[in-house]
């Protein structure tokens, strides 16, 4: 089926109180591991690409793949850009993106509300849905150090209100990369926030997050769970192992394979928690 926005696939998630997976991917076979994930699990999906991903690969190029993975999949499949700036945003909406993400959460309040209007405006001309962003995921984002800052309920109320976004990411303990604590989310804060935005909530930062921590966000109100740490070092260790374990080979599509049947079964454990998926025993 062609490429879907994320507006409906969020909209469900929220009025059943599930999530929707949403993946970073970096390459061919990381995208077809999510799909075919995706399709064992009978769920919908969403493939990201960050912004330095963008600007590894021409978007276009980018775009036209998954677009035709899309219309084979037998699951709805949404492509959305993670974490941009007003540049890539708009160079997204002309490739084929069917979703997008502001960041403007850097800069003051007023700012951030006038960028992401604006940008909300542009994006409603093609009918692509629009994440903004409120408060600061800590941890690395795009090779940038970022401390957490926890989004305030009644400035989440009133920025959702001044421009018109689909989803919102808030900060609630979360950060991006490899945890070295334990991470302690506020739930109550969350909770708070979801009682005053009317619009899907995302999470950001969600790989090495317990089972619980997950299950919790989703109840508080969550609807997109980002997650692409985990995916990458499943995906590079896999290909680390099999050279190890085979050091004269050197056909890609042999790691390949390995490291995209890896990629597919950390996607699957993941949308069995945010789906609610119950396995048969």
């Amino acid at each position: 089926m062609p490429l879907c926005t994320t507006v409906r696939m969020l909209k469900e998630a929220k009025e059943i109180q599930t999530a929707v997976g949403a993946f970073n991917v970096e390459n061919m076979e990381m995208a077809q591991a999510v799909i075919s994930a995706a399709e064992e699990m009978g769920c919908p999906v969403i493939l990201q690409t960050s912004s330095s991903a963008a600007r590894y690969a021409p978007m276009p190029v980018f775009a036209a793949m998954i677009a035709a993975m899309a219309e084979l999949a037998t699951v709805p499949v949404a492509l959305h850009l993670d974490h941009a700036d007003e540049a890539l945003v708009h160079e997204a909406l002309k490739s084929g993106y069917t979703s997008v993400m502001y960041d403007g959460s850097k800069k003051s309040f007023s700012e951030n509300v006038n960028r992401t209007k604006a940008i909300v405006s542009a994006a409603e001309a093609l009918n692509i849905p629009v994440e903004g962003e409120l408060g600061g995921i800590g941890g690395k984002e795009d090779d940038v150090e970022c401390q957490i800052d926890y989004t305030d309920p009644a400035e989440a109320a009133d920025f959702v209100a001044q421009t018109g976004v689909n989803s919102l990411a808030v900060a609630i303990g979360t950060m991006h990369g490899v945890y070295k604590t334990t991470p302690k989310l506020d739930i109550q804060r969350l909770e708070a926030i979801s009682a005053v935005v009317d619009v899907p909530l995302v999470l950001h930062g969600a790989s090495g997050l317990s089972t619980i921590d997950l299950q919790n966000c989703i109840k508080a109100g969550i609807c997109k769970i980002n997650f692409g740490t985990d995916l990458r070092i499943a995906y590079t260790q896999s290909i680390r192992d099999y050279m190890e374990q085979n050091p004269n080979k050197f056909d890609p599509r042999a790691y390949g394979k390995v490291a995209r049947e890896r990629v597919t079964e950390i996607v699957k454990k993941k949308l069995v928690i945010t789906s609610n998926i119950i396995l048969e025993s």
